[in-house]
């Protein structure tokens, strides 16, 4: 019952890719079979459900069928749930890896820094080693692909929703702030060359971009807003040439899990027929910052 909470779309790049948002055809998905991977609740928030899933697979498959489909959404952070009797629960499951010999460290290791408890481990006739845990299902969001990473491709991963337990401690799975658009528009390569210098780059050039984007992350301890779209002046032919051979590393591709799990408590995923983007939960710079100092948001008229 991993919940997540999805809002309605923003004219953003997404009010060009979706017919409506979720908020308004919430019904509707349930009539094309989506809803059966989840469960939709109007919550007391305006214009927000909460999606409630059984586990880390179920909401990243609610947010994959809903992807194609003609509907644009946002998705923040994993939540917890609270009980009647006032405790916060937050969902667990069942793990079980199988992984070699060699791999065993670093799988514990990673394991245990997202609060997995290793409750059982055996040797396999095959020389693999079976590991058993019980651990948080946000804990698992994003682990997958480190997980095949680290093992080179030869670890096993299962897991079952298992029930909800008490909720842990914090899990520390962004070590990196955003790098963040601060002008709408198209990317460019001057502009990109400029933010790659500070970290690694989400996007390439010529991908449109709004204010409030996140177009990379940076190991700098504070977000950082950079115009990605700033167009450099030519001076002459040869400067023409010099940046047409000026070449960018190819960006970091995220999935879907690495998204959510990316994505802080000040920032969303948006879901589009076309289009995966993670932005900040407040897009104007100056209203943000704003927010950042005085924790105060700007005021509508």
């Amino acid at each position: 019952m991993a919940v997540v909470l999805l809002g309605a779309g923003e004219l953003t790049v997404a009010g060009d890719e979706g017919e409506r948002v979720l908020g308004g055809g919430a019904d509707d998905l349930g009539d094309r079979g989506i809803l059966h991977l989840v469960v939709l609740d109007a919550g007391d928030a305006v214009g927000h459900h909460h999606a409630v899933g059984e586990d880390d697979l179920g909401l990243i498959a609610f947010l994959e069928v809903a992807h194609p489909a003609e509907d644009a959404e946002f998705a923040g952070e994993p939540v917890e749930v609270t009980g009647e009797d006032g405790v916060r629960y937050e969902p667990f499951e069942e793990v079980h890896v199988d992984v070699d010999s060699e791999y065993v460290g670093a799988v514990v290791e990673m394991l245990g820094e997202r609060r997995g408890r290793m409750t059982n481990m055996t040797n396999n006739p095959d020389n693999t080693v079976h590991l058993t845990y019980n651990m948080p299902t946000r804990g698992l969001l994003g682990f997958r692909y480190k997980f095949l990473t680290v093992t080179r491709g030869k670890g096993v991963l299962n897991s079952f929703y298992s029930g909800l337990q008490p909720l842990e401690g914090v899990i520390e799975t962004k070590s990196a702030s955003s790098i963040v658009a601060r002008e709408t528009g198209v990317t460019t390569t001057f502009g990109l060359r400029n933010a790659e210098e500070r970290g690694q780059l989400f996007v390439g050039a010529g991908v449109p971009i709004y204010e409030g984007m996140l177009v990379g992350e940076t190991p700098r301890p504070q977000d950082l807003s950079i115009n990605v779209a700033k167009k450099k002046h030519l001076t002459n032919m040869r400067q023409s040439i010099r940046d047409l051979e000026d070449r960018l590393n190819p960006p970091r591709v995220l999935s879907l899990d690495e998204m959510i799990e990316y994505i802080g408590t000040d920032e969303l995923l948006e879901v589009t027929p076309h289009s995966l983007r993670m932005r900040k939960r407040i897009l104007n710079t100056h209203d943000r910052l704003r927010y950042e100092k005085t924790g105060e948001e700007e005021e509508e008229d």
